[in-house]
């Protein structure tokens, strides 16, 4: 059996991936980190996690980017494997987590879902074919009203897969209202939404001259962040220190 410390424990993800855990038989939660402890969980909460003296074999993060700092100190010097599943991260606290995977594993993914991992691999094909070609490269997530950062961690990582087949040398352009120029050739566009209760929706847009190709993801609930966390802690639990992303979880 694998114990798992959820960090982030009362947050909405925190608490599907308490709840699934509860009918899985290889890994359950022994320990919980949260700002608050609501008393209505079954296992231990502590509010500051350096307070956490319950043995675990791996943590898994839904939680605040400034959590972020506390957690990976606790991790490395507990040598506990960690699912760090929190965006909005700085470029600091990212080089920190960098480094911090050189004494601990840390799988580090913007989104979790089985989905976005595979769109994340075609887009690069994708890519490859129609930004040669002249296609206009364009991002558009959607989001409930209650996210904080902007644009969302996956929609970063989405254009990062595209940027890394075009050597790095396009743009991100996140808003347009302060300028009045034409939109450059060598720029991938950023839009966000935000509104009701929308689990995430993501649309990549290649739009040439008189045609335009989309690639979508719709989740239609948190169930897929939360079934894919899972699986990247039994994946990282016991795995030597070093960076993982969820491709390697899915192979």
């Amino acid at each position: 059996m694998i114990n798992a410390i959820m960090h982030g424990c009362n947050g909405k993800m925190g608490q599907t991936i308490s709840n699934l855990l509860t009918e899985d038989q290889t890994i359950r939660i022994v320990a919980g980190i949260d700002a608050f402890d609501n008393g209505k969980n079954s296992f231990p909460v502590f509010t500051n996690i350096n307070e956490c003296n319950i043995p675990a074999d791996v943590i898994i993060d839904f939680s605040i980017a400034s959590a972020m700092d506390a957690l990976l100190d606790y991790c490395a010097a507990k040598q506990i494997p960690c699912v760090v599943c929190t965006t909005g991260l700085s470029e600091t606290q990212l080089s920190r987590l960098e480094k911090a995977a050189k004494d601990v594993a840390i799988l580090k993914s913007a989104n979790m879902s089985l989905g976005i991992n595979l769109l994340l691999k075609i887009l690069k094909e994708a890519t490859n074919v129609l930004a040669p070609a002249g296609f206009d490269i364009e991002i558009v997530e959607k989001h409930h009203n209650q996210k904080i950062d902007s644009p969302s961690g996956t929609a970063l990582a989405l254009g990062d897969s595209i940027n890394e087949e075009l050597s790095n040398e396009y743009n991100y352009v996140f808003d347009r209202s302060k300028t009045r120029t034409k939109r450059e050739k060598k720029e991938i566009g950023f839009s966000a939404v935000r509104g009701g209760n929308i689990v995430g929706e993501h649309d990549v847009i290649f739009a040439g001259t008189d045609e335009i190709v989309t690639f979508s993801h719709t989740a239609y609930s948190r169930t897929v962040f939360a079934k894919g966390a899972i699986e990247a802690a039994k994946f990282i639990a016991g795995k030597m220190a070093g960076l993982y992303t969820m491709a390697d979880v899915i192979g």
